[in-house]
């Protein structure tokens, strides 16, 4: 399997720079987002079933501000809000760090509607979940960046917990 468009191979080519293993392969069946799971701590792709590539980073999102520890055995995400949300944030900052428009990501079919909300949040400067990426020690608010010399998010200090 081969990524369908730009998008997508730019999408993975980001993750493999990161560290967040992909594996390509069909998927038989339903999963939670079509087209896509997490085994062991990696993104489980369906290439010819993809229909939203910016699904991609939120599901690589989880993996992410997953602890480190569990990282390696992750598998289905548990519900946790907190880190639900970390992961919407964290899917924002990728998507600014690749340089595609954050629509990709909360598009109009996810988010129960309301990816184009959080987008416009987002863009507007108001960064759901940084609390909880700070205190991860991935990424700065604006007083904590400019105290340590670096970039506040939509800039990660780090793209791993």
């Amino acid at each position: 399997m081969t990524p369908q468009n730009d998008i997508t191979t730019g999408i993975l080519t980001f993750l493999d720079r990161i560290g967040i293993a992909v594996v390509l392969e069909a998927i038989p069946g339903d999963t939670f987002l079509p087209a896509m799971a997490i085994r062991d701590g990696a993104l489980v792709v369906d290439l010819a079933r993809l229909t939203h590539p910016g699904d991609l980073l939120h599901e690589a999102g989880h993996i992410a501000v997953t602890d480190p520890a569990a990282r390696p055995t992750l598998g289905d995400v548990p519900p946790d809000g907190g880190e639900e949300m970390a992961a919407i944030a964290w899917s924002y900052a990728a998507a600014r760090a690749i340089g595609i428009d954050p629509r990709i990501v909360f598009h109009d079919h996810g988010y129960k509607g309301g990816g184009a909300h959080l987008a416009a949040l987002f863009d507007a400067g108001d960064y759901l979940a940084l609390p909880l990426l700070q205190w991860f020690g991935m990424a700065y608010d604006a007083p904590t960046a400019k105290a340590h010399g670096a970039a506040p998010f939509p800039q990660m200090q780090r793209w791993l917990r």
